[in-house]
């Protein structure tokens, strides 16, 4: 069996993200990862349109009376009409709003990892912890994946994000200590001893606020404020760029929240374990990744008298596909 083909059978890590899903795999002694943006929008279907798109070799495909326009190149359209995408996920899970929802994920996933190459292949892949709302949608949300990924011939496991992050980013401490992923949709966060987790939750303040309210006082797209935000957003306190200073602002907001909610949820937890030396956490995902924001993280959590002794805290290693990664470790256990 050649490398390539060994490539496709073996098992495969998946973040079905907010804003983007990503595949992981085990390439030689490293990894491979394959991503495409969870987005999509709409054209008014013609035949020469389609034509022309399908020369391009654009991700697309014809539904009606209109052309969808799906993944990476949703944003390319996005930018040549000024639009924003429009999004098949919205707070960790399926749009109910979208009814292309569950078709455009479907493709995107389709496209990523392809039907299994062989019998019993696995796939794990991440899904949002519970909120204080309950479940919004998450039961659908976890089955209708889940589905997917069955109909594809691929034996599909349910991994939460947080847990995924615990995985990818804390073996050194045996997978013990807190896994954070800010995201889009989510802040997903887990608190784990030897890889079994104890407190796991998510904060809807997230990415997709920050993006929103931003655009909404700037006068921006959020699909720019997205951009903008995990490519040159630095969070050093307020200037002279407007849109900058509407991250920051919040950003503060966002840190705040999910601060509180940590430090809500550790303290109140009745059987906390007792820890016989401090633990690692570790913070990944998109929304993570402006400059700045792990130093605001860390002055809010030291202000917050965080009950739990913490050795160090971090940003993943490669933050945009650490959950992937860690829902791959998953799946090889």
């Amino acid at each position: 069996m050649s490398n390539t083909e060994e490539d496709y059978i073996q098992a495969i890590g998946l973040d079905v993200g907010t804003s983007r899903i990503v595949a992981a795999r085990k390439k030689g002694q490293g990894y491979r990862f394959d991503s495409q943006l969870n987005a999509f929008l709409t054209l008014p279907y013609s035949k020469l349109a389609a034509g022309i798109l399908q020369k391009e070799n654009v991700f697309h495909n014809v539904q009606g009376d209109e052309i969808v326009v799906a993944g990476n190149d949703a944003e390319k359209f996005a930018e040549v009409f000024h639009v924003d995408v429009r999004r098949p996920m919205a707070n960790g899970v399926l749009n109910p709003a979208e009814p292309h929802s569950l078709s455009v994920v479907r493709r995107i996933i389709t496209k990523l990892i392809g039907k299994a190459g062989a019998e019993g292949q696995k796939v794990f892949f991440s899904v949002p912890a519970p909120s204080a709302a309950g479940d919004p949608g998450m039961t659908y949300h976890s089955a209708s994946i889940g589905q997917i990924l069955t109909e594809l011939n691929y034996i599909a496991t349910p991994i939460e994000e947080g847990l995924s992050v615990v995985f990818g980013e804390l073996s050194a401490s045996n997978y013990s200590g807190i896994g954070i992923s800010c995201g889009s949709g989510l802040c997903n966060v887990c608190l784990a001893v030897l890889a079994v987790p104890v407190i796991s939750f998510s904060v809807p303040k997230a990415g997709d606020y920050i993006d929103a309210q931003a655009a909404l006082v700037t006068g921006e797209l959020a699909t720019r404020m997205r951009v903008q935000k995990e490519q040159s957003c630095i969070l050093n306190g307020l200037s002279g760029d407007r849109v900058n200073n509407a991250l920051t602002i919040y950003y503060r907001e966002m840190i705040m929240n999910l601060v509180e909610n940590l430090r809500a949820q550790v303290s109140s937890t009745r059987r906390l374990p007792k820890f016989d030396r401090s633990v690692p956490l570790v913070v990944s995902g998109g929304t993570a990744m402006p400059k700045g924001f792990l130093e605001q993280f860390s002055a809010a959590l030291s202000a917050s008298d965080f009950p739990i002794k913490l050795s160090e805290i971090r940003l993943a290693t490669d933050p945009l596909n650490s959950t992937a990664r860690g829902a791959l470790m998953a799946a090889l256990c």
